[in-house]
């Protein structure tokens, strides 16, 4: 049992609990649906915003936590305009998707992950395994906020520049 124990705590201690800076290649050219229906990848918006912190929620028309957070979420909208507020949702039925955008009043960039919240390279390389969930690209490029599941996170704000 010991040797069991020992064999666990050492796998665990060797497994890569990072966190990235940089998107995968692959995360970056996972294909998303624009509201227009347009393709596109979050590669293409990363080069379109450089320059620009960009504020990243994955959310869900079904989600009652992401429901929750918009409120905050449209206040740091108001507090941080010169921020690119992009909105990826995980339903995976279109019209949900657009029907949510509307209901909550959601302004910003608005993609989908066809997919769903369980496949793709995107949802692999950020472990999405729970919504909403917050994400900050810094003005280089750079993931400054990994993640980050509650609307009122202190370190969503301070990055936010």
């Amino acid at each position: 049992m010991r040797k069991l124990i020992l064999l666990s705590c050492l796998f665990l201690m060797s497994c890569n609990f990072e966190t990235p800076t940089s998107f995968s290649r692959a995360a970056k050219n996972d294909p998303m649906i624009a509201v227009d229906g347009s393709k596109t990848t979050l590669n293409d918006l990363l080069e379109r915003y450089k320059g620009n912190t960009v504020f990243i929620e994955f959310w869900a028309s079904w989600c009652a936590d992401c429901i929750r957070g918009f409120p905050r979420i449209k206040s740091l909208q108001q507090k941080y305009d010169d921020v690119i507020f992009v909105f990826i949702s995980v339903d995976e039925d279109y019209f949900s998707w657009k029907n949510g955008i509307l209901r909550h009043g959601l302004y910003g960039e608005h993609y989908n992950l066809p997919k769903g919240m369980n496949d793709g390279d995107l949802v692999d390389f950020v472990r999405l395994g729970y919504i909403p969930r917050y994400m900050v690209v810094d003005k280089e490029g750079d993931i400054a906020l990994f993640k980050s599941t509650k609307a009122k996170d202190e370190a969503l704000e301070q990055l936010l520049y």
